[in-house]
């Protein structure tokens, strides 16, 4: 059973923890001001114990997963959300009361990079919908013409639709400008589907920033050939963060290995910056190389990675995907 939490409103409470990496130095300044500004829309923040900047996580693992856990498991707290991702968010997840999630009032949690290491858990384990999206540190910019922010995701009351924005960008530095609230324009691109041909297809979606997946995929925390058996069909969406194109592609077969693939109508691919192969081998080649011949279409060059702005994408979710000409858009529907 999937259970999504109920829609998110200004006085409600919001938990900030770090399973992952903390904050420290020039960092600071961000983080605070993301919370003022989630105060100033009437939210009630809670910021957690583990947020230390100081090494490349927070705190002991047995820590960060036992705050994580009571966050979740609190029922004033109605949302949870990270500063970032991190590195090793991996080192928690067997470490997360999965039983207990399942049992406590559904909260909304959202993330992506690291954190998704821990959100498709939630989701495959307890039946957790969460939200791959802008974490913390980027909750403050203002989501582009065609996209919803992620608090305006979790406050619907019916299906949300959303377009390709047309916009690539990137962040301004918090040493440049520690209150931004504008995505940087760089260019622009558009999403297209490997091969050519149109799309129309609705599925279950699940999936995350592809350099978590693969250590998990064939584990008891990223079983999604199970979720699919049960929850599909799906639409699998995936993101790669910094990988090159050779690591990317073996990442990529290792999750068809391992059944990612089997209940998909679709696969998703986000907009990356990460580099080619040695050879000129590019991250579409890695694409195509692994998932590219089975019989399913694979829509590119969408938001939902390390190149903003973002497209939210809740996990669990049930989602029509639309590519026809000049109609590109994501509708998801959970109420």
């Amino acid at each position: 059973m999937i259970r999504f939490p109920d829609p998110l409103r200004p006085g409600d409470r919001i938990g900030v923890t770090a399973p992952s990496s903390g904050v420290a130095g020039a960092e600071t300044d961000r983080i605070d001001f993301c919370v003022r500004w989630l105060r100033e829309r009437g939210f009630d923040v809670l910021v957690g114990e583990c947020m230390d900047g100081s090494s490349h996580v927070s705190a002991p693992r047995e820590r960060r997963a036992a705050e994580l856990t009571a966050m979740l498991t609190d029922p004033a707290i109605r949302a949870v959300v990270p500063p970032w991702g991190g590195e090793t968010a991996i080192d928690l997840v067997d470490l997360i009361d999965y039983d207990a999630v399942a049992a406590a009032e559904p909260t909304w949690v959202v993330g992506y990079s690291d954190s998704s290491t821990w959100l498709t858990p939630l989701l495959l384990r307890a039946g957790l919908a969460s939200i791959h999206g802008d974490n913390l540190a980027d909750t403050p910019y203002t989501a582009p013409d065609g996209l919803v922010h992620w608090l305006d995701l979790a406050a619907a009351t019916g299906p949300v639709t959303q377009r390709d924005s047309g916009l690539v960008a990137t962040w301004v530095r918090f040493e440049e400008d520690a209150t931004a609230t504008r995505w940087r324009p760089r260019g622009t691109g558009s999403w297209e589907v490997l091969g050519g041909g149109a799309v129309d297809v609705t599925g279950r979606l699940v999936g995350g920033c592809l350099e978590t997946m693969g250590p998990i995929a064939g584990t008891p925390y990223g079983d999604v050939r199970a979720f699919g058996r049960e929850h599909g069909p799906l639409v699998v969406y995936l993101e790669v963060a910094e990988d090159d194109a050779f690591s990317a592609c073996r990442q990529l077969h290792g999750l068809r290995l391992a059944g990612w693939f089997e209940h998909a109508v679709a696969v998703l691919i986000g907009r990356t910056s990460a580099p080619a192969g040695v050879g000129g081998f590019t991250q579409r080649d890695a694409v195509a190389d692994a998932i590219g011949d089975l019989g399913l279409p694979v829509v590119l060059d969408l938001e939902i990675g390390h190149v903003p702005p973002h497209l939210p994408l809740v996990n669990g979710a049930l989602a029509r995907v639309v590519v026809d000409g000049d109609r590109r858009e994501l509708t998801q529907e959970w109420r």
